[in-house]
């Protein structure tokens, strides 16, 4: 709808020899008495213009011109908000496109010939995925569905997080319960994986080689077999919640020698060195980041010999660039907030547009049980898993509650509430809409012989009560709430406007008799309901939750 306004804005702003870089923005007032939508534009342009914004207001909408029957009104409010009235036929006469756009209603081609790459979960292969992780990934699913809606070509991306100190203590991990299988096993350090998981794949090595491994000095088959298994069960998870992923890249690619002599990591410190931006001391190798105001440098090789977190994540990322992605988005949890900065800068001095690249930090998972919190620590073997919360609350509020609120804000999931079949639970709630208008339209299909091929939709123009009015606005908005979901990275944002739609419908049905009205109001009525249930449908696949047809 706010692209049928604002051109009329832009040429009586020509009309009137007006030239700004300002944008024109039209916002919904809170009130309904000062309209559908505003604009502040008077009063942005009154100082560049020297003009009263009142006044400059009342110019602009003398030389707006719309259609007839499509703007009531149009006032000036205040110190110069210009207020737009839309005749609800108008209103309602739009609510079609809704039912004729069907699946691709929403959807845009803004990312047309563009490709994307969204990276997410990523989590090390050491142990079964906890349910902090599961929250990224949803996001990041969730991303990459607003992005495909907008025309992008998106690979989905999982960072193999197979090399370095982790996966060597997950070995260690494994040899030790292994050892315990065979008779042999000594005290198990605290430093270690703990869960039943380790003595699980421990009891799968003792099936396929009995003790011959006792004596085995190579920690390389504990390691691998661990990982295999832990990758495997990883992917199993995800996919219970609909995830999958398009390329899965090895971290291990990046330490491993190239012809030329060189691994990927060694090419980022040659690069940052011809730079200025590579010291040594102290026995290790610095990004020199305090020449860039930071307050201390930071470690890419410690005097270990072995690499940050930051060396090989730059190096990562010099790959997406050579892949030639138009946009790079990354989905991290919130333990990734200091060091993701120093590698956009790195990226940015070797070269790289910065700007294509867009960062979700998504914040830390309590679970409450009872009122009660769980605490999570994978290490000790007593996290709380993905698995176990699909088992207990099913696939649909896994994904909805992690998503339910905003990314930058913490996420306490309460798991009775989960599993609550009432209008509390947000799940229960927005699925139950979707699941009344189908319940509708088969009674109205025995009952009137409705059928949703699109006669008479026209029909719904001539429904000018509140809440008919109000339901069918509310429609409108779906487009430009997709637009603002991908330009924040928010699918929460999905999330309240789907509520809201489901609101507006539970009010609607009560309100507004359907099959006992009048034959033409009746079928307007249910063309309306048809199109809110598309709506419902639509947002759904891009929250990755079902839309169950009865309840």
């Amino acid at each position: 709808m706010q692209e049928f306004l604002l051109p009329a804005i832009k040429t009586a702003m020509q009309a009137a020899a007006i030239t700004t870089e300002k944008p024109v923005q039209l916002e919904k007032p809170a009130d309904k008495k000062n309209g559908d939508y505003s604009t502040n534009i008077a009063l942005l342009l009154s100082k560049e213009c020297r003009r009263n914004p009142k006044d400059l207001a009342a110019e602009l909408i003398e030389r707006m011109t719309f259609p007839e029957g499509t703007v009531e009104k149009i006032t000036v409010a205040g110190p110069g908000f210009i207020n737009f009235y839309l005749e609800p036929s108008f209103i309602m006469q739009s609510v079609e496109h809704v039912l004729v756009e069907g699946k691709g209603y929403g959807s845009s081609c803004t990312g047309k010939g563009r490709n994307a790459i969204v990276e997410y979960v990523s989590a090390n292969p050491t142990g079964p995925l906890t349910i902090g992780r599961g929250r990224g990934g949803v996001l990041g699913d969730c991303i990459a569905n607003l992005l495909e809606t907008q025309g992008y070509a998106v690979t989905r991306e999982y960072y193999f997080n197979d090399a370095g100190r982790q996966m060597q203590i997950l070995g260690e991990s494994v040899r030790y319960r292994y050892l315990e299988r065979c008779g042999k096993g000594g005290k198990f350090p605290d430093t270690h994986y703990q869960g039943d998981y380790i003595r699980d794949i421990a009891e799968t090595l003792f099936a396929e080689h009995g003790s011959a491994l006792v004596d085995s000095t190579d920690l390389g088959v504990f390691k691998d077999s661990a990982e295999a298994i832990i990758f495997s069960s990883i992917r199993k998870t995800l996919e219970r919640i609909d995830i999958r992923h398009d390329s899965f890249f090895n971290e291990h690619t990046l330490y491993t020698v190239r012809e030329n002599g060189k691994s990927a990591n060694d090419e980022v410190l040659e690069l940052l060195n011809s730079k200025g931006f590579i010291g040594r001391y102290d026995g290790a190798t610095w990004f020199l980041t305090t020449k860039l105001g930071q307050e201390k440098d930071k470690v890419l090789v410690k005097s270990s010999g072995e690499p940050s977190y930051r060396l090989p994540d730059i190096a990562y990322h010099l790959d997406k660039y050579r892949r030639k992605f138009d946009l790079i988005v990354n989905v991290f949890g919130a333990d990734h907030i200091d060091e993701y900065p120093d590698v956009v800068e790195a990226l940015r001095i070797l070269g790289h547009d910065t700007s294509k690249m867009r960062v979700a930090i998504n914040q830390f998972v309590t679970t409450t049980v009872n009122g009660e919190t769980v605490k999570m620590s994978t290490r000790k073997g007593n996290a709380d898993l993905l698995d176990e919360l699909i088992d207990d609350v099913g696939a649909d509020a896994t994904r909805l509650f992690f998503i339910m609120r905003g990314k930058d804000s913490h996420l306490n999931f309460d798991i009775e509430l989960a599993k609550k079949q009432s209008k509390d639970n947000p799940v229960f709630y927005l699925q139950y809409a979707h699941a009344r208008i189908c319940s509708l339209l088969r009674m109205a299909a025995e009952e009137t012989g409705f059928k949703p091929d699109g006669t008479g939709r026209h029909l719904m123009q001539e429904l000018t009560s509140e809440p008919e009015v109000q339901l069918g606005f509310a429609l409108l908005d779906y487009p430009e709430m997709i637009r603002s979901a991908v330009r924040l990275l928010e699918p929460q944002k999905m999330v309240e406007y789907l509520h809201s739609i489901a609101e507006l419908y539970h009010k609607f049905y009560q309100e507004c008799p359907i099959l006992k009205a009048e034959p033409e109001i009746c079928t307007a009525r249910l063309f309306l309901s048809l199109a809110t249930r598309q709506v419902l449908q639509n947002g759904f696949r891009i929250l990755g939750i079902s839309a169950p047809e009865s309840m």
